[in-house]
């Protein structure tokens, strides 16, 4: 299977690590470890997660405060976020990324 992010979610990623890495030396690592082996996870087990109003599925990050909304299309995972949890909901499906 295939993995794919949306320019917004890879964007959001990155973001992320950054703020963590600068944050704490290691914790972005730590970040990008954990999505990582998300995502990768996800590309087996993507029919786990129920089925959204908005078509798509989520899985929520234990460590950190994010969640990974995402769809599977044509044997491709894409992933349509890296969404902070505190923000408002949904506000990557709009690209209004300000809380």
């Amino acid at each position: 299977m295939d993995i794919n992010f949306v320019p917004l979610a890879r964007d959001e990623f990155l973001d992320a690590i950054s703020y963590y890495e600068d944050a704490h030396t290691g914790l972005g690592y730590r970040f990008k470890d954990e999505v990582t082996r998300y995502v990768l996870w996800l590309s087996e087990h993507h029919k786990l997660y129920r089925m959204r109003s908005g078509g798509y599925r989520r899985i929520n990050l234990r460590i950190f405060p994010y969640y990974i909304p995402y769809v599977l299309r044509n044997d491709t995972l894409w992933v349509l976020a890296i969404a902070h949890s505190s923000r408002k909901p949904n506000y990557w499906i709009t690209g209004d990324s300000k809380s």
